[in-house]
């Protein structure tokens, strides 16, 4: 199948074209895009599909080479029991929910999935549990990032078992590794998850610590480490990333999703898009488009969920909060130290969700 858009292209034809490509790219089909916009020079919505096993070790059937863990990717939250144990039906709940409201990617046992407080053998179940219930339509990465190395190598072990797509690397946090100990940390976890693609996570406001230019050219030898979710925020240095070392950049703080589509990153990983997945593929949608004011509407649009997920408290709070709202989880349990919402968080969230019209 192929399909060229051109400049002259209307936007209900682009619409219908995008609704097309994307339903190949979920059927396997291989899709050819050819992007005619030269007013923006951004990613197209489906790049050359990759066969399964190729761009490293990547089975998911959304992998392309533009966006190699697709384009909206949900740092999923993991489901607990009212007694605070794994909630393996719930997982399973919340995984198929994202994925069918528009999520193409799920990152399992990020920071958002309360992974400070997960065992390893939690992590690997929940993990198994996502793959099963959607990983045959969705890019699904393990979270194996941590501050000692031997324990994310263990976790990026299991991960390759378990048949990840990907793994999710965050930068050793707290301990305020030297540049050349992040090197030789990433170096280590990739090689322990064999052929399984890599993306790093660059969030010096937590780790504190960033991930220097010099590092990133170092590893550029290296045909795993293919991705960033990037938490800095100084897009001039992600475009001189993107454009230097040709790493994939997404972005990974909701409200800046639109500027850093805008700058050319692959996709989002995101905390609001428990409840706005679809919302945020329409506007990746149209900014692959050259379509920047429907991209400022949607984006608007969001501006009180966002408002209400990101600064009030902390995302894994407020996410489950809005699940518990929209009916996915039957409680909003959380692992000390994160509380669970309160009342009135859970009436700012509802609020902002009414105002985005996501509720």
């Amino acid at each position: 199948m192929a399909r060229i858009w051109s400049a002259t292209t209307s936007g209900d034809e682009l619409g219908v074209l995008y609704e097309e490509v994307a339903a190949a790219a979920r059927s396997g089909c291989r899709v050819d895009v050819v992007a005619g916009l030269a007013q923006a020079p951004v990613l197209p919505v489906v790049a050359e599909v990759i066969a399964s096993g190729s761009l490293g070790g990547m089975t998911s059937p959304l992998a392309t080479e533009a966006a190699p863990f697709g384009r909206v990717l949900t740092a999923m939250v993991t489901p607990f029991t009212r007694e605070g144990e794994l909630d393996l039906d719930g997982v399973q709940k919340v995984a198929t929910y994202l994925v069918d409201q528009g999520s193409d990617g799920l990152v399992v046992s990020g920071t958002t999935g309360e992974s400070p407080t997960t065992t390893v053998d939690e992590d690997g179940r929940a993990l198994r549990a996502v793959l099963e219930a959607v990983g045959d339509r969705a890019t699904v990465v393990a979270g194996v990032g941590t501050n000692d190395t031997r324990h994310s190598v263990e976790l990026a072990e299991q991960a390759k078992k378990a048949g990840a797509h990907g793994l999710l690397l965050v930068t050793p946090y707290y301990s305020k590794p030297p540049q050349s100990g992040i090197l030789a940390h990433i170096e280590e976890v990739a090689r322990a998850g064999d052929d399984t693609p890599v993306m790093l996570y660059d969030i010096p406001g937590r780790t504190g610590v960033q991930i220097a230019l010099e590092t990133y050219v170092a590893l550029t030898d290296n045909p795993l480490i293919i991705a960033m979710k990037d938490a800095v925020g100084d897009f001039n240095r992600g475009a001189w990333l993107m454009h230097e070392t040709g790493i994939r950049i997404y972005s990974g703080d909701d409200p800046v999703n639109l500027p850093w589509l805008a700058m050319g990153a692959s996709g989002i990983v995101s905390v609001v898009s428990h409840v706005a997945a679809r919302r945020y593929a329409d506007m990746i949608a149209a900014v692959d488009a050259g379509d920047l004011p429907t991209a400022r509407l949607i984006n608007d649009q969001l501006l009180p969920a966002v408002q209400a997920m990101m600064t009030h408290t902390q995302g894994v709070i407020t996410s489950k909060a809005a699940l518990q709202l929209l009916g996915v989880l039957e409680h909003r349990t959380t692992r000390a130290p994160l509380p669970e919402a309160t009342d009135e968080e859970v009436a700012i969230v509802r609020d902002g969700l009414v105002a985005s019209g996501l509720l």
